[in-house]
């Protein structure tokens, strides 16, 4: 006997059902509406995708609940010659399609007169989906509720649960697939194209690369889904399960196994095994009363290799998550949930912030992992940047996990340490010493895959320097230093020696100088003594000598010599820094328009006075005015960070607020790299609007010393108070508070717990 679930019939009960099935375990966060975001039939048009995630693996978000979405798993890439790796889109799992008579649920068109009473809510504080219509369609109506998680508390599983209450009496055709991808076209030789190439190919293809309207993503033709083969697949209509065994192309193996658990007592006419090239499937014809409400549910297991087993161990895991029940494995999941958001961002007086850094740190918890080496894709478990490692991993999404979610933040530093070896060979590659790690990594190898049309960038080099500080700041934190010596001090080590190799002496100077290198302002792509890059470099190098002597070892003397001479080019004139070497002119228009603001960033932090604090400020403001150009939300991030600094708590709160006009696109707050395009789910952006709170209105700095208060805290005008709930530090924990007086004046409170 196959388990099945009782059935309320009285239609009274319907009410009652379509609130409690799936919201009786969600009623904490349903009192919070920070938490909650809410498409409606007006978002029809404009529908910008969420996701659902549990940092191994996803699945993209539609309207209806119930289409084939792209589901993507960590570091499961796509290796075709000729292009760079990309994410495999794994079989598509979480399709559920009903046939009331007249037409197909998931065909139909999407329209308010034939889903009536349309809402469909993320809950954030349970990671749930849940979609809520009357489908009024071919004479008919059924009222339909889908709720959906990919579980947090059992990471290899998923479910997806289907209830329907017809307004009729009859029979009705169900089908529950997966939805076997074809690769996608038209595929680009990126590894080897240059840019005016890339824009050609795009082109002749009948696409173009041109900023598009919401939610049509502008960047499909370069970031598409890599592809995985099924190698096997099958099931049992009997047992009601399906399975299947695939390989990305060139690259790892996974599975995938689906249970189906049907509603006590219904009456099945048929159920029937569906396979082709596209799909397999399990296709039912069952016979329904009208007035009565039926769960369908469909439990998924999902591995890769390396990370769980093969088709026969999945299919035991999503047949006990059958026996286990759907509200059993609901409840563990939002628990699961819920214990995260005990370390919490909270502010009072600002609701729109409030909800935004919800949706922030949401994005950002959905693709967290424990006690693993992976890094976070530049735009989480989607194709996006073809979900390779940037510096965004480590100068943004590290820090803003740092304090609220050490043990989710150390993988980032444990893949650079697991990926010494591609960046060894990568130094050997440029002629330099140690460690070079390339600008774009590979999640699963470290090996460089920057695109062709990209080449420039391989001269941003900052990123060696980027590595080394969140290192360092992962030992600060924790004061692991078993750690330290094992896996934080030979990638330390190591891009100190790439640093000093790297370095160019100056003798009429008397400094050191690194030339041919890519400003963090990407236009400017072979500048000498980049300000932002030297800077970084210096600190990365007496990062070395300070971790040297904390493990025991002998650090070069060249590391503290080079450091000491670095020059950072600077106006004495104008008692400013300058962006790079002022021999290169700067004149170009950017998205940025200068990166002085950049070395005011937490994780650097370059000491200046007050007053040159204050002019490269207004230089930065100037030149985002003059030679700006569709700003990207790090820019908007790194003023508000910059104002805090300067204590200038109103133009603060302007640039916060400025973050959430644009970027965020509805119904569930996706992030934009800038206001005009829609290249989405980029982590740094979500990353970035956290740390102007942890690090930018506190002014808290991870030093030496401690969680110093470099900088006093500043509070906008309307704001009440702001609160780091649960921070991490050192073996403590605490809650900290910016907030005012009685005198008026804003404080820094901390409260250990």
């Amino acid at each position: 006997m196959l388990p099945r679930r009782s059935r309320i019939t009285h239609p009274l009960f319907l009410g009652l059902l379509l609130s409690g099935i799936a919201l009786a375990p969600m009623a904490r966060s349903a009192t919070d509406p920070s938490f909650l975001l809410t498409a409606t039939a007006k978002n029809f048009d404009t529908y910008f995708p969420s996701y659902l995630a549990n940092g191994y693996f996803s699945v993209m978000t539609s309207p209806r609940g119930t289409e084939p979405d792209r589901s993507y798993m960590v570091a499961f890439m796509d290796y075709s010659k000729g292009d760079i790796s990309r994410p495999a889109a794994i079989p598509g799992w979480n399709e559920i399609d009903y046939n009331q008579g007249g037409g197909w649920l998931n065909s139909t068109r999407l329209g308010p007169k034939i889903f009536r009473d349309y809402s469909q809510t993320l809950d954030m504080h349970g990671a749930t989906l849940t979609t809520r219509y009357r489908f009024d369609y071919a004479n008919k109506t059924t009222d339909v509720q889908v709720v959906s998680f990919v579980s947090q508390a059992d990471p290899h599983l998923a479910a997806i649960r289907f209830s329907i209450t017809p307004q009729f009496s009859g029979d009705v055709q169900l089908t529950f697939p997966i939805r076997l991808w074809s690769e996608y076209q038209p595929r680009f030789p990126i590894a080897r194209l240059t840019g005016a190439q890339m824009i050609n190919a795009v082109i002749a293809s009948g696409q173009n690369l041109n900023n598009k309207p919401i939610p049509t993503p502008d960047r499909a033709p370069v970031w598409y889904p890599g592809y995985t083969q099924v190698l096997s697949d099958d099931g049992d209509a009997k047992s009601l399960t399906l399975w299947l065994d695939g390989r990305a192309r060139q690259g790892l193996r996974m599975a995938e196994a689906a249970a189906l658990q049907l509603p006590a007592g219904i009456e099945v006419k048929s159920a029937k095994l569906a396979k082709g090239p596209y799909k397999l499937s399990l296709d039912l014809v069952v016979h329904v009363e009208q007035g009565h409400t039926y769960a369908f549910t469909k439990y998924i297991a999902a591995s890769r290799q390396g990370w769980g087993g093969d088709a026969k161990t999945d299919l035991a895991l999503a047949e006990q998550a059958r026996h286990t029940g759907f509200d059993t494995l609901l409840a563990r999941h939002q628990a699961a949930w819920h214990r995260l958001w005990k370390s919490d961002i909270v502010v009072d007086g600002a609701p729109a912030v409030q909800k935004a850094l919800h949706s922030d740190l949401y994005y950002l918890l959905s693709n967290t992992t424990t006690g693993t080496a992976w890094p976070m894709g530049a735009c989480a478990l989607t194709p996006n940047y073809a979900g390779h490692a940037f510096w965004d991993s480590d100068s943004w999404v590290f820090p803003a996990l740092l304090l609220l979610h050490p043990q989710r933040a150390r993988p980032i530093v444990m893949f650079r340490h697991r990926t010494m070896q591609p960046a060894m060979a990568r130094a050997k590659q440029y002629g330099a010493k140690g460690l070079m790690y390339p600008w774009e990594s590979d999640p699963q190898t470290g090996v460089d895959n920057t695109p062709y049309f990209a080449h420039g960038v391989y001269r941003e080099i900052h990123v060696n320097a980027d590595i080394a500080i969140a290192q360092w700041q992962y030992y600060l934190t924790t004061g692991d230093t078993a750690w330290l010596k094992q896996d934080g001090w030979p990638v330390i080590r190591g891009i100190a020696q790439f640093w000093a190799s790297r370095v160019t002496y100056d003798k009429a100077h008397d400094r050191y100088e690194i030339l041919h290198v890519t400003s963090p302002d990407e236009a400017y792509d072979d500048v000498p003594n980049d300000a932002f890059t030297n800077a970084a470099a210096r600190k990365a190098l007496r990062i070395a000598v300070k971790a040297a002597a904390i493990v025991g070892a002998t650090p070069n003397p060249q590391w503290s010599r080079i450091a000491d001479k670095m020059y950072i080019p600077f106006d004495t004139a104008a008692q400013r820094h300058y962006d790079f070497d002022p021999s290169v002119p700067h004149d170009k228009i950017t998205w940025m328009g200068s990166s002085l603001v950049w070395l005011m960033y937490p994780n650097l932090d370059l000491p200046m006075s007050g007053t040159v604090r204050r002019n490269d400020f207004d230089f930065q403001l100037h030149e985002l005015k003059t030679h700006g150009d569709d700003p990207n939300e790090m820019m908007m991030v790194m003023l508000s960070v910059g104002a805090a600094e300067l204590g200038d708590a109103k133009a603060a709160g302007h640039w916060i607020d400025r973050n959430l006009v644009g970027f965020l696109k509805p119904p569930f707050n996706v992030r934009t790299e800038t206001v005009a395009n829609n290249a989405g789910y980029i982590l740094a952006t979500s990353a970035g609007f956290v740390q102007s709170m942890v690090y930018g209105l506190t002014g808290l700095r991870i030093q030496d010393k401690g969680l110093d208060d470099a900088y006093a805290p500043v509070l906008p005008p309307s704001w009440k108070s702001l609160t780091l709930r649960n921070v991490s530090f050192r073996g403590h924990r605490y809650d900290i508070t910016v907030e005012r007086n009685a005198a008026g004046k804003t404080t820094l409170v901390r409260k250990e717990l």
